[in-house]
């Protein structure tokens, strides 16, 4: 039984302007409805087509901040995201999550500045400033991690090492097994290992499920690490 915080979305292409950039993304411009079949949830494509999009969207649709945080997180550096949201009608459980956050690496500077500005005695500043920047999007991410929460990720890999993107896959695999539920934006190979994750795709012009071999992550990195002198060979050579 599907019982996660968020099973389907549905699009109404009626409230979302008409001359918007989103009706010239292929995998978007025909989507009416989409099913979460699984706790953990990854979106893959190339750059442009669509997932962060996407992404974006549901957690505004949800009552998330665009730029990202927690519904508490209310803030706009510069307003960039696309009108989809207002078309976007979630089918969610009657089960509601201790806890919700949407996180980017692009407006992660943003956000820890924010979490500063929210502070006070009763909830000191973590000053994720004052780490590097890996050291400080990790901790972010696990101060954050609930048991029974929903989490929105967006690229979390741009920020963190190999190594950390591992502690990473084991903070994610670990807190979805205790109920929470994880729809992920990524390009790692690392993370797309989770066991049991449903990843869809968003090449080819439509969003469909594939297998973890299938996706361009994995089969990029598995040739470049099998072929890489003759790969390397022939890139200089074409130059």
């Amino acid at each position: 039984m599907n019982d996660l915080f968020i099973k389907k979305i549905y699009i109404d292409w009626s409230k979302v302007t008409f001359d918007n950039y989103l009706y010239h993304i292929e995998a978007l411009k025909n989507l009416n409805e989409l099913t979460f079949e699984k706790p953990i949830t990854f979106f893959v494509g190339e750059n442009g087509t669509g997932k962060s999009t996407l992404l974006e969207a549901i957690a505004i649709a949800y009552g998330l901040n665009p730029e990202g945080g927690s519904r508490n997180y209310s803030f706009s550096t510069y307003d960039t995201h696309s009108s989809l949201y207002k078309g976007i009608r979630l089918s969610k459980s009657v089960h509601k999550p201790k806890w919700s956050y949407f996180l980017r690496a692009e407006s992660f500077y943003n956000v820890a500045t924010k979490e500063m500005d929210y502070a006070d005695i009763g909830h000191p500043s973590e000053k994720y400033h004052e780490q590097s920047h890996g050291e400080s999007f990790l901790s972010l991410v696990q101060k954050q991690l609930n048991s029974y929460g929903l989490y929105l990720l967006d690229e979390p890999e741009a920020a963190l090492s190999p190594q950390r993107q591992l502690t990473l896959l084991m903070e994610i695999y670990n807190s979805a097994k205790q109920g929470a539920q994880f729809i992920i934006a990524t390009h790692s190979p690392i993370l797309l290992g989770i066991p049991d994750a449903q990843i869809l795709s968003f090449d080819d012009g439509i969003i469909h499920e594939c297998t973890y071999e299938e996706t361009d992550s994995y089969k990029i990195v598995e040739m470049y690490i099998n072929n890489k002198d003759q790969l390397l060979n022939q890139l200089f050579k074409d130059e």
